[in-house]
C-alpha cells in the first residue's frame, strides 16, 4: 500500500476552505431562525418544535450521504458532488428562508413554508458539510492530520463569527426594522450575503481540489481485491452496541444534558435577551375563544365563511361612521391604509386601529378622511370605529376551528383541519383568549436578535480560548466536569444581568462548556475503542449530539408553560436558560460517572489514531 504524501500548507487549506461559506450558513441558522419565526407570528411556546428539524436532518443526512459517497465515482469526483448539490440547494434556500413572511402568505402558511425551507437548508447544510471531512480523510496522511483538522477548525470557527455577526454589521446600513410578519433587511441581507460567500467557496474548491480517480484511491487505502477485505467480521449495529465500552455510555449521558441545554438556549436566547435586557414591549396574540366555559384554542375561527379569528388576530366584521354601518375589506384614514382584507395593519408593531372584541375600536377622528374600498372619500363628522366579528356572533351560531385558512381570490376561504364548536348559547358567554409575547416587530426585538448573534461569536471565541487552557490540564475528567460547571454558570447568570454588554460574560462561561463539548467526549469514546468498527461506534456516538436535542425540542414548550413572566420582569423564556443551567450542572456532575478505558487503536497504516483529530473530525458535525 503506498503511503499519502505530505501535503503543503495551502493545499490543506484548500480541501476545508468551502467549510467556512458552509459554518456562516450554518451560523446564520442557528442564531437566526428563532427570530425569524417569532417576527413571522410564531408562538414563543412553539418555537423549540421547529428546533427538532435540525438534529434530525443530521441523524439522517450524514450517514446516508457518507456511505453513499464512499461508492460514488464520476467526472466530478467521489466527495464534492454530495458538495455541489448541497450547497447549490442550501443558497436557493438562504435566499427564500428570510423573506417566508413577505410572499403574501398568512401568519399560518407562512411558518409551514419556513418549517420546509428549514428542512432543506439544514438537509442541505448537511450535505455540504460532509464532504470537506471526507476529503481530509482521502487525502491527508496520518501525521498532516492533526494540522489538518485544525486549519478546519479553524475556518469552522471563523465562518461562524462573520455569520453571527453579519446582522449587527449590516444594521450599519439596512433598516432593522420590517412591518409587522416580515423579516428585517438586515437579516435578509445577511442570508444573501452568506449565499453568495457559500457559492464563492464552492467554486473555489472546485477550482482547487481535484480528487484521486478510483485507481489511485484504491492503492494509498490497500484495498484492490484484498482478500481479507471480504472476510471481514460483519456485525449489526445491535451487536456493536451490546459490546460497546461502558464509556459509550456514561459519556453518552453527559452528552444528554449538555445538548439539551444548548438547544434551550439557540431557541429562546433572542427572545429571553429581548425583553430581560433590550425592554421589548409585549403584545396580546389571540390564541382562540372561550365558548360556554370551554376553551377552543386555534388561530383561525369562523362563522359559517367568515373570519372570526385569523391567524391570530381579531376580524373586523365592519365598520361605523358618523352612524352609518360599512363592511369594507380597505379602509385608509388620511391616505394611509389602516385597514386591509378585513384586518387592522400593522406598522413596526403599532396597530393604526384598534379593535375590541366585545364590540367597537377606534378608527378616525372628526375632521379625518376615510376612503372606504372605492368608494369617493368620505369626511369624518363625528366620529368613525371598528366593529369585530366576534361582535356580530349571533346564539345559536357554531363556529368552526380552522388550523389553515386560505382566502381565495374571489373572497372565499379554503379551511383545513377543521371542527366545529358547538352551537352558542349566548353570546355573552363567548371570550376571547389570548397569549402574551413579546412584540417581535418592535425595534427592540430585532435590535436584540443582532445582539444575540453577537453574544453567540463572543462564545465560539471563548471557546477557541478554552480550547487551549484544555490542553494544559492533565486530567480530562476534572477539567471536563469544570468547563460544564462554568458553562452552567453562564446559563443560570442571564437570569441576573439586565445589561447586553455584561451578557458577554454570561456567553464566554457558556463557551467553555462548548470547547469541552467538541473535544472531550470523541477523545475519551476514541481512547477507548479498538478494533476494525471505530468508525461505526463514533457514528452511533454523534446519536448522542442529536437525540438529547430532538428529546429537549419535544419537551420546550411544555416546561415553557410552567413558568411565568420573573418577578424582576424578565419573560418567561429567560426561565428556560435557567433550565439550560441546571442541565450544565446536572452533567458537570455526571462526567465523575465516567471511567476511562484505553483500547489498543491502529490506523489503517499500523500508526496510533490521533484521537484529537478525530474528535475534531466529529464535533464539527453539524448538530
Amino acid at each position: 500500500m503506498k503511503s499519502k504524501p505530505d501535503l503543503s500548507f495551502w493545499k490543506l487549506w484548500n480541501l476545508s476552505f468551502g467549510f467556512f461559506g458552509v459554518q456562516i450558513a450554518y451560523a446564520l441558522q442557528s442564531s437566526q431562525v428563532s427570530r425569524i419565526f417569532s417576527t413571522i407570528g410564531a408562538d414563543p411556546h412553539d418555537l423549540s418544535y421547529f428546533w427538532i428539524l435540525p438534529p434530525l436532518m443530521g441523524l439522517v443526512v450524514q450517514p446516508v450521504v457518507g456511505a453513499a459517497s464512499d461508492k460514488t465515482w464520476n467526472r466530478f469526483g467521489r466527495r464534492l458532488p454530495y458538495l455541489l448539490i448541497g450547497a447549490l440547494v442550501a443558497i436557493v434556500v438562504m435566499c427564500f428562508l428570510p423573506n417566508s413572511g413577505s410572499l403574501g402568505l398568512g401568519v399560518s402558511q407562512a411558518i409551514i413554508f419556513g418549517l420546509v425551507m428549514l428542512m432543506f437548508l439544514d438537509t442541505s447544510i448537511n450535505m455540504a458539510m460532509q464532504p470537506f471531512k471526507m476529503l481530509v480523510g482521502d487525502f491527508v496522511n496520518e501525521k498532516q492530520k492533526g494540522l489538518a483538522y485544525s486549519i478546519q477548525s479553524f475556518l469552522c470557527n471563523a465562518g461562524s463569527v462573520v455569520g453571527y455577526i453579519a446582522p449587527i454589521v449590516l444594521a450599519l446600513f439596512l433598516s432593522n426594522t420590517a412591518p409587522a410578519g416580515e423579516v428585517p433587511p438586515t437579516v435578509t441581507w445577511a442570508f444573501y450575503i452568506g449565499a453568495a460567500v457559500l457559492l464563492l467557496c464552492v467554486i473555489y474548491t472546485f477550482a482547487k481540489v481535484k480528487e484521486m480517480p478510483p485507481h489511485e484511491y484504491a492503492q494509498y487505502q490497500g484495498k484492490p481485491s484484498d482478500a481479507a477485505d471480504t472476510h471481514k467480521e460483519k456485525v449489526n449495529v445491535v451487536k456493536l452496541l451490546a459490546r460497546a465500552p461502558k464509556v459509550f455510555w456514561t459519556v453518552g449521558i453527559v452528552q444528554f444534558f449538555c445538548w439539551a441545554a444548548f438547544l434551550y438556549m439557540w431557541t429562546y436566547s433572542t427572545d429571553a435577551i429581548a425583553g430581560h435586557a433590550f425592554g421589548a414591549p409585549s403584545t396580546d396574540i389571540v390564541t382562540g375563544v372561550t365558548v360556554d366555559g370551554k376553551a377552543y384554542n386555534d388561530k383561525f375561527v369562523f362563522n359559517g365563511m367568515r373570519p372570526v379569528i385569523q391567524d391570530g388576530r381579531l376580524a373586523i366584521g365592519g365598520i361605523e361612521v358618523d352612524g352609518q354601518y360599512y363592511e369594507p375589506v380597505t379602509v385608509t384614514v388620511d391616505g394611509d391604509t389602516v385597514i386591509s382584507g378585513r384586518q387592522v395593519v400593522y406598522s413596526y408593531g403599532v396597530a393604526k386601529a384598534e379593535i375590541n372584541p366585545a364590540g367597537r375600536g377606534k378608527l378616525a377622528e372628526p375632521g379625518q378622511t376615510l376612503v372606504i374600498d372605492n368608494l369617493p372619500p368620505m369626511p369624518v363628522l363625528e366620529g368613525a370605529s371598528t366593529v369585530s366579528e366576534l361582535s356580530l356572533v349571533q346564539p345559536g351560531t357554531s363556529l368552526t376551528l380552522a388550523h389553515i385558512a386560505k382566502e381565495q381570490p374571489n373572497g372565499e376561504y379554503v379551511l383545513d383541519q377543521t371542527s366545529a364548536i358547538p352551537a352558542i348559547n349566548d353570546v355573552a358567554a363567548i371570550d376571547v383568549n389570548y397569549s402574551t409575547v413579546l412584540n417581535a416587530s418592535s425595534q427592540q426585538y430585532q435590535d436584540a436578535g443582532d445582539w444575540n448573534g453577537v453574544l453567540l461569536a463572543i462564545q465560539a471565541i471563548a471557546a477557541v480560548l478554552w480550547a487551549v487552557v484544555l490542553a494544559q490540564f492533565k486530567k480530562r475528567k476534572p477539567a471536563y466536569s469544570l468547563s460544564l460547571l462554568i458553562g452552567a454558570v453562564g446559563f443560570a447568570s442571564v437570569f441576573f444581568i439586565t445589561d447586553k454588554y455584561m451578557l458577554g460574560v454570561s456567553y464566554a462561561l457558556m463557551g467553555c462548556a462548548w470547547a469541552a463539548m467538541l473535544a472531550m467526549p470523541f477523545t475519551i469514546l476514541t481512547n477507548a475503542l479498538a478494533g476494525d468498527h471505530i468508525g461505526t461506534y463514533l457514528g452511533l456516538f454523534n446519536c448522542t449530539i442529536c437525540i438529547p436535542q430532538i428529546i429537549a425540542a419535544l419537551c420546550g414548550g411544555a416546561i415553557l408553560h410552567c413558568f411565568a413572566p420573573a418577578a424582576n420582569g424578565a419573560p418567561a423564556t429567560v426561565w428556560m436558560l435557567v433550565v439550560s443551567g441546571v442541565l450544565m450542572l446536572i452533567g458537570s456532575i455526571a462526567v465523575w460517572n465516567i471511567k476511562e478505558t484505553f483500547g489498543s487503536q491502529t490506523g489503517a497504516a499500523g500508526k496510533p489514531l490521533d484521537a484529537m483529530a478525530e474528535s475534531q473530525m466529529v464535533a464539527d458535525e453539524d448538530i
